[in-house]
């Protein structure tokens, strides 16, 4: 035997050992941070926002807590992952949220009330839950803050909800999806419903104003004095149809809903906007399953499908068909939509990370720097990956298509 040569060569086995365990510890960590393309459409956008923002807080690359409409968005969709699953970091995730954002005697440092800003009320939704679990005083002190808000909330002369205090005389399809939920819920919970009849005047009003008769659809803003420049001079609408602002509506309407007792006087007339509503806006599906940015302008220059407002509607389709508000097809609207955007849309990455593309980031009306809400204005906003007006949705939408 020649010991000289195995002497030679124990380095060379040294090296090839210490390689073949590096490459096995490489192949088990990406094992282990691989998201399962088997799961569930929810849990690997759910774990992708985890993976991405550690702390609930950073959605949106937020670098500090900031209580916010869009985290109160997606924060819904953990809690409904978490009835799904029972999956304690669903609800971890949730509660890291509230608790960041929430001192210990319930004030939240980053609400400005004095704004009268009706997109601050949505993130309340995620409270009631975590009250019921913990009774910590400090999610129903939020809460309560939340509600005093609406108590003196600037109005229309018809009683509608002024959208903020800087937008005076106006009302945007986004309002309502960010104030009635919530309303209806704390009523429902905590008031004995006595509040039930103004959340459905909320959609009354915008009924009454918003609806163009030629196509059904809604327009994204109205301002009852019709002085703002973007504002027609006969009717106060803003001049176009936004697919997010009626995908604002639309789930408004299955989510409140949701606290109208059956015998309630106002429930079928809601359940009768979402028919008309929902009637209006399917006729605008494109082929693809999707809906284009702005709603009823197809591929006409700049125009684009968008994942927004296209998830937001299947979402608020398959909703309302689990609940019977809609017919069944709505439901199979609902499934081609949300291929639609698995097809044309959502990107995986290697380790099975989801990204969703082509999400407007943020439209408006008015403002600084002014917004006329011009057909141009829509098609040329930024658009952001995995906004969480996208991701939101999309988790709602997979757990009620239990996709």
């Amino acid at each position: 035997m020649n010991f000289k040569n195995i002497i030679k060569g124990i380095p060379f086995l040294t090296l090839a050992l210490f390689l073949s365990c590096t490459a096995k510890k490489r192949i088990n960590s990406t094992d282990d941070s691989t998201i399962s393309k088997n799961k569930k459409w929810s849990e690997r956008m759910a774990l992708t926002l985890m993976k991405q923002y550690p702390e609930a807080y950073q959605l949106d690359d937020k670098k500090e807590p900031k209580w916010d409409y869009v985290h109160g968005l997606v924060m819904t969709g953990f809690e409904g992952l978490y009835d799904k699953t029972k999956d304690q970091k669903y609800y971890d995730y949730v509660k890291g949220y509230a608790d960041a954002t929430i001192d210990e005697n319930g004030k939240i440092p980053s609400y400005k009330f004095d704004n009268y800003n009706i997109d601050m009320i949505e993130a309340g939704n995620i409270l009631f839950d975590l009250y019921d679990k913990t009774q910590d005083k400090k999610y129903l002190t939020a809460m309560q803050i939340l509600r005093s808000q609406l108590d003196v909330q600037p109005r229309t002369s018809e009683g509608g909800f002024w959208h903020k205090k800087i937008y005076p005389n106006q009302m945007w399809l986004d309002g309502l999806f960010m104030g009635a939920p919530f309303y209806a819920h704390y009523t429902a919970k905590y008031e004995n419903g006595k509040k039930l009849d103004d959340v459905a005047l909320q959609f009354e009003i915008i009924q009454k104003h918003l609806v163009d008769s030629k196509t059904g659809l809604l327009y994204h803003g109205w301002d009852e004095s019709k002085q703002m420049p973007w504002a027609n001079k006969t009717t106060g609408t803003s001049p176009n149809f936004w697919s997010r602002s009626l995908g604002w509506y639309v789930m408004a309407l299955v989510d409140v809903l949701d606290y109208f007792p059956k015998d309630h006087p106002k429930r079928a007339e809601l359940i009768s906007y979402l028919n008309s509503n929902s009637k209006a806006i399917a006729k605008f599906q494109d082929p693809s399953g999707l809906w284009y940015q702005v709603t009823d302008k197809g591929n006409q220059g700049g125009n684009y499908l968008e994942a927004t407002g296209s998830a937001m509607f299947v979402y608020a389709f398959a909703k309302g068909a689990n609940k019977g508000y809609l017919p069944k097809e709505y439901k199979n609207l609902a499934e081609k939509g949300f291929d639609g955007l698995i097809n044309n849309l959502v990107k995986i990455s290697p380790d099975g990370l989801v990204t969703i593309t082509q999400a407007c980031a943020v439209a408006g009306l008015g403002g600084t720097p002014y917004r006329d809400g011009s057909f141009e204005y829509y098609v040329n906003e930024k658009k952001k990956d995995n906004d969480p007006k996208a991701t939101g949705p999309f988790i709602l939408a997979a757990l009620e298509l239990n996709k």
